[in-house]
């Protein structure tokens, strides 16, 4: 089954042993891909004695650190072949990942999004309002994997409105004429997790100000690190959300980074992070990088099989997780669905909202 064919089924559709073997095929023609095209890569393959036609699973596919992007331009394709180039968020003076996309796997991550997202929301464009700045399309310093986020959800919505003024401050009456003019419309809301607590959240507490927003579906990402410190579990983060948007609020935290944009684990009903038909993960044991258990927790490792124009199908990322099952969330989606317990102690803080603070 090809990329585009998979298009055709349910994004979360297809369990355990089907699954395995499209992601193995596929895992596999672009390991063989990227070692005939990326030398840094290939020189990793024969210092691990790599023998591709030897893979027999996905967890035996080769995996590099995500941080040789911060230190390496690892690219598969003619530098006349880049259409974009992303970066990660970093905190000042950190490096940067720099991931290297053609036009194929530009198409390939905004097709893979919009299918995951559409199962939750639908087809059809649904009013949206980005808790964020309209300055993150205008200062080239916001403008990395925070920036993509943000345009990549407007494929989604239509009448886009940005909550945050260019001084990071809720501009009340724009919100408020957005939430009249959508009255007895399902709205869609999409930002970072940390700046929708600091900007958002508090600050209509303190005010007292609540939207009689009648249906919101939210969609989150990155920054948790800072709501930990401040002892902010998923739980209080969603319903503190919901008071101050009307309470009939649907929110979907997400994972994903930008050395593997496209294939994003979306949070269901449930609090599970789901797996779609496009990418996998494993938890690797810290002390010999072993395949975990279900319910053992360990480093995780992403696989995806949108990476065709440089060699990130295969990373072991610095954050924990555990596996909680296969095939069996009480939400019905098919796949993995896995827990994130953050970075690992040590590893450098980056990550979309962490990166900016009000001046």
């Amino acid at each position: 089954m090809t990329l585009d064919e998979l298009y055709d089924i349910d994004p979360y559709g297809l369990k355990k042993e089907e699954k395995e073997k499209l992601l193995l095929d596929g895992l596999k023609a672009l390991t063989r891909k990227h070692a005939e095209n990326c030398e840094e890569y290939s020189a990793i393959l024969r210092v691990l004695g790599t023998d591709i036609d030897g893979i027999k699973s996905t967890s035996d596919v080769p995996y590099i650190p995500v941080r040789l992007f911060k230190e390496y331009e690892l690219r598969s394709v003619p530098k006349e072949e880049i259409v974009k180039t992303m970066t990660s968020s970093g905190t000042s003076g950190q490096k940067v990942s720099k991931i290297f996309l053609d036009k194929e796997n530009v198409r390939s991550q905004t097709k893979t999004l919009a299918a995951i997202i559409s199962s939750y929301i639908g087809k059809q464009r649904l009013p949206l309002l980005l808790l964020d700045t309209e300055m993150v399309k205008k200062d080239r310093s916001m403008f990395s994997a925070r920036g993509a986020g943000i345009i990549g959800f407007t494929t989604f919505g239509r009448g886009t409105e940005y909550a945050l003024d260019e001084n990071m401050d809720i501009d009340i009456d724009k919100v408020s004429a957005f939430c009249d003019k959508h009255k007895g419309e399902t709205v869609l809301m999409f930002g970072y997790t940390y700046m929708i607590w600091q900007y958002v959240i508090r600050v209509l507490e303190d005010k007292g100000i609540s939207f009689p927003f009648e249906k919101a579906i939210v969609f989150h990402i990155g920054g948790w690190k800072k709501l930990k410190d401040q002892a902010v579990d998923t739980l209080e983060y969603n319903e503190r959300l919901s008071k101050v948007l009307g309470g009939n609020v649907e929110v979907h935290n997400y994972y994903g980074m930008a050395e593997q944009l496209g294939s994003v684990f979306v949070e269901c009903e449930y609090g599970h992070m789901h797996c779609s038909n496009y990418s996998d993960v494993h938890i690797r044991r810290s002390y010999d990088f072993s395949d975990s258990e279900i319910g053992e927790k360990g480093l995780i490792e992403l696989i995806s099989l949108l990476p065709t124009s440089y060699p990130g199908h295969a990373l072991l990322t610095e954050d924990e997780g555990v596996i909680l099952g296969e095939d069996d969330c009480p939400c019905g989606r098919c796949g993995k669905y896995f827990k994130i317990f953050g970075r690992i102690k040590g590893a450098e803080l980056r990550g979309c909202s962490d990166t900016y603070e009000k001046r």
